[in-house]
């Protein structure tokens, strides 16, 4: 029996640290699924195609394994605007589908299960996981913590553009048609607003441990 943790929130509150600890702690495999149409759409350029054509990108998607989600370039922005063209073509939204649940149902590397995190996780991609997680915390405490992620590599940016660009990220998230971000119905809430990582993870593992 595999067991399957469902982890989805908004930008910055924690979820993919979260993730990848608990995975790591429980032996379980691990996906960033906000990576794979980074990988797609990356996977296309590094062949010379256009990520706008349909055919390439919905192969690409199609070829796509765990391991070209290590690929370091994807979190360059050029990874990032092939992903939002990618993105919107229906085909390779299937074969990403596909793809998560997959994962979830049969991980890699004969681990005890999987964790999935992302925004739609839980409410689509794997309705009937064994644990569901909605990680969340204060806007102000969200764009705090990117604002220092973003100058820790050396960018010049401002709190309170930040500030807006994730409260315009949670509109856009939260109100589009396709998979809007909410909490399942099932989902245990964590907000991290005034939680160091320690206390989630510990939080998290002991609600993990309670189901399973």
């Amino acid at each position: 029996m595999t067991i399957i943790v469902a982890i989805d929130g908004p930008a910055a509150a924690g979820k993919g640290t979260l993730a990848r600890r608990v995975a790591a702690d429980l032996n379980l495999a691990y996906l960033d699924t906000g990576l794979l149409y980074r990988a797609t759409g990356f996977a296309v350029m590094a062949k010379g195609g256009d990520p706008n054509d349909a055919n390439l990108a919905t192969q690409a998607a199609k070829d796509l394994m765990p391991q070209d989600m290590d690929n370091e370039k994807l979190r360059h922005d050029e990874a990032a605007q092939a992903a939002s063209k990618v993105a919107s073509i229906q085909t390779v939204r299937d074969e990403l589908l596909a793809f998560q649940r997959n994962f979830a149902n049969t991980p890699p590397q004969g681990k005890n299960g999987a964790v999935l995190d992302g925004r739609d996780i839980g409410t689509v991609v794997c309705c009937d996981a064994d644990v569901k997680l909605f990680v969340t915390a204060s806007t102000e405490v969200r764009a705090q913590r990117r604002l220092k992620e973003l100058q820790d590599r050396g960018l010049e940016v401002i709190y309170a553009q930040v500030l807006q660009d994730m409260k315009d990220r949670d509109d856009r998230d939260s109100q589009r048609s396709s998979s809007p971000l909410k909490a399942a119905d099932d989902a245990y809430v964590l907000d991290t607003s005034e939680m160091d990582i320690e206390t989630v993870i510990a939080k998290a593992k002991s609600i993990i441990s309670e189901k399973t």
